[in-house]
């Protein structure tokens, strides 16, 4: 491929540490901001979208970038199409992009074309604490129709547990409505739809393992790239890892990457990269849809190229320019891989505060692995802890030939690290226990 001027949209540190390291000579441009790193998530509080898509395509309409790229699950699916589209470039269609992060709007046209593969789902009015009135009995998952990242998704088994979890300071509520404005702005420009984004949708309990089926569409023709297992804390709802590949049955992944299919097709998704995440009985291997994220997925770029050959950031790359992404099969260094998740669950922070120089050392000491850390304290930690239940401090991606050599080397990488918070337990053990006896 020749170099290629590219601009990414809402970078975050996945995006800028490819942008980096591959080779091509491609020119990179950012614009956005990152919502978790503060100060730049300060901008939140004045970001108009469709005024930053108007100066976007005032930049760059004399002379366009050959591609525009984005992993954000926030905000940049929807500034990638609206300005693909007025710059004449390869682009989800909006009116996909909407329907799929429109968790309602998602349900009522999954129910239309797949609804064995739907859970029951409802909006919880503004007013539910007045009328007492909900979608469905306990127990279900609340969460916003519009969010990324899980923010604010919980399940529920008693009234008392949805007021907890629906009441907000002031504060907390500005930052809630300014996250979810700029897709509030373009779905009533660009669409009919009428729930506003800060509503919430309770959704039915679906049982079974949760994966990930990942791939990309061009020119409405679907490219499957393969399942991940998303594997959790026990006795939890949290990420403890992903793994590709999937350990599921062949045949089973097959039938999630079909569902996965028509769902894509039910909201009208005809160009891009997207992950699908579904549930899978664990005695049948039927899938419930749990969501449709309408982007690369930019934790799982160098899952594949450890596993199969070939880097899902320059996939997407190719596929934003116009070309067709070169796809291999089973032709890395590594037998399997995993992206795996440091998340400490008492909010009490990290033990202490690691600087720059003492993480970049902890990454030279592991060449093999590419590790992202989150420090957060005060009023940013306890945010996280009740938006999402957990605060999530690291991240680290590794492959191996085996699973087993995959958690020696992740216990290795958890050991170095020191600045744990306290009591912080490596999580090998459990993953071991569950894991199954493959290699």
């Amino acid at each position: 491929m020749s170099a290629k001027r590219l601009l990414v949209l809402f970078p975050d540190e996945w995006d800028r540490s490819m942008a980096s390291g591959r080779a091509g000579g491609h020119e990179y441009h950012f614009a956005g901001f990152d919502l978790f790193r503060f100060p730049d998530n300060a901008r939140l509080f004045t970001f108009d979208v469709l005024r930053f898509v108007d100066r976007l395509a005032d930049r760059w309409r004399r002379s366009p970038p050959d591609g525009i790229l984005t992993s954000d699950e926030q905000f940049g699916p929807v500034v990638a199409a609206l300005l693909g589209e007025r710059l004449g470039l390869p682009h989800t269609p909006i009116g996909a992009v909407l329907a799929a992060q429109h968790k309602f709007y998602a349900r009522q046209a999954f129910a239309r074309l797949l609804p064995e593969c739907n859970p029951r789902f409802g909006i919880v009015t503004r007013d539910f604490r007045r009328t007492r009135e909900l979608p469905l009995p306990f127990p279900f998952y609340v969460k916003p129709v519009k969010a990324a990242f899980s923010v604010l998704a919980r399940r529920v088994d008693t009234w008392e547990a949805l007021e907890r979890h629906t009441r907000f300071s002031w504060f907390e509520q500005a930052i809630i409505e300014r996250l979810v404005k700029p897709f509030g702005d373009v779905m009533r420009r660009h669409s009919d739809f009428e729930i506003e984004p800060f509503s919430m949708i309770a959704e039915e309990p679906i049982d079974g393992r949760q994966v990930t089926v990942n791939g990309f569409v061009r020119d409405g023709r679907v490219t499957m790239l393969g399942v991940v297992d998303s594997l959790m804390f026990p006795g939890t709802d949290h990420f403890q890892r992903f793994q590709y590949p999937s350990s599921l049955p062949g045949d089973w992944q097959e039938g999630a990457e079909a569902v996965a299919a028509r769902a894509l097709a039910a909201v009208g998704f005809t160009h891009g990269m997207f992950n699908v995440e579904l549930r899978v009985c664990a005695s049948t291997g039927h899938c419930k849809v749990i969501e449709i994220n309408p982007r690369a997925a930019g934790q799982f770029y160098d899952l594949f190229e450890r596993v199969d050959g070939y880097n899902l950031f320059d996939a997407l790359v190719s596929l934003e320019t116009g070309d067709e992404p070169a796809i291999r099969r089973r032709a890395g260094r590594d037998a399997c891989a995993a992206s795996f998740v440091m998340r400490d669950f008492e909010g009490r922070g990290l033990g202490r505060w690691p600087w720059p120089g003492e993480i970049a050392r902890l990454r030279a000491r592991h060449p093999g692995a590419r590790i992202m850390i989150y420090p957060k304290r005060g009023a940013d930690l306890r945010r996280e802890m009740k938006w999402l239940g957990s605060y999530r401090y690291g991240v680290v991606n590794l492959g191996a030939g085996t699973p087993r050599e995959l958690f020696a080397q992740y216990a290795r990488v958890h050991a170095d690290v020191g600045f744990h918070p306290p009591g912080h337990a490596s999580p090998i053990a459990d993953a071991l226990a569950e894991e199954p006896a493959a290699d």
